[in-house]
């Protein structure tokens, strides 16, 4: 079973992954994400590769990502990329991964390329306040990833949020699910992990 999870940056897609892998029995559930899937620019000089939009379909290596769900699918195992996020590029190393019962792909444009939507078995988009999703982002940039405030808001403004508007917010019609209040939607995440538990038998 493969289910997509999107939604915009910091709408709270991680918490609703962490609490469906908490719900099913350990070692059941695999993860995929998306943005270990964005393409390598190690090529470009380091001002083009800051420069890039990675909030737009292009961003991304559709035929890998495709490849490597099939795959897992197919009960084999696969070497998912490392994306390094202070340099804008692939790492040398990449992360095993085994196939389980439940593939999770998780990722801001989990729904957007219709050859990635045709092999998922349920699409998941978890809905946020645009004003939540730009507090969590300052939250987690800042820190994880080394970006300055004002950078941040910048990018905001210039790219996430029109970008959100053009290519994430329409994927909603995909959506078998939508959980709206991101992660804190305590009743939408618990019927969702009812229904995966019903759909493996347990």
């Amino acid at each position: 079973m493969i289910i997509g999870i999107a939604g915009g940056t910091g709408s709270g897609k991680t918490t609703v992954v962490r609490k469906i892998i908490e719900a099913l029995p350990a070692g059941s559930v695999t993860v995929v994400s998306q943005d270990s899937y964005y393409k390598d620019s190690s090529h470009l000089p380091w001002e083009e590769r800051r420069a890039q939009n990675f909030d737009e379909p292009r961003a991304f290596d559709w035929q890998l990502l495709y490849q490597h769900l099939a795959l897992l699918r197919e009960g084999q195992a696969v070497d998912e990329p490392i994306y390094d996020y202070a340099t804008c590029s692939r790492l040398k190393e990449t992360k095993h991964i085994e196939p389980r019962r439940v593939i999770i792909l998780e990722g801001i444009m989990a729904l957007v390329d219709p050859t990635i939507r045709a092999i998922l078995d349920m699409k998941v988009f978890v809905d946020a306040d645009s004003d939540e999703r730009l507090i969590r982002v300052l939250r987690r940039d800042v820190v994880e990833r080394g970006r300055t405030v004002e950078d941040l808001i910048d990018r905001y403004q210039r790219i996430i949020k029109p970008m959100h508007n053009l290519h994430i917010e329409p994927t909603k019609a995909y959506a078998d699910i939508i959980v709206p209040q991101g992660g804190s939607n305590s009743v939408a995440i618990d019927l969702l992990k009812q229904f995966i538990q019903k759909v493996l038998g347990q």
